[in-house]
């Protein structure tokens, strides 16, 4: 239950981390739908990837 916290909590910290940078303009004009799906992907992604690098540094200890 607590790994699923996490990557709830992670995936949202990523995706306000990645809402300052403009993707629209490694895009095409028009292109908007296409630049927040890549933003829901990668906020994905590393939340995955937060979520499973906090989980292994906590087993270290």
């Amino acid at each position: 239950m607590s790994k699923l916290i996490l990557y709830i909590v992670f995936t949202f910290i990523a995706a306000y981390g990645l809402s300052g940078i403009n993707f629209n303009g490694f895009f095409k004009k028009d292109k908007i739908i296409e630049a927040r799906v890549l933003v829901i992907i990668l906020s994905l992604s590393f939340g995955y990837l937060l979520t499973n690098f906090v989980i292994d540094f906590t087993s270290i200890f």
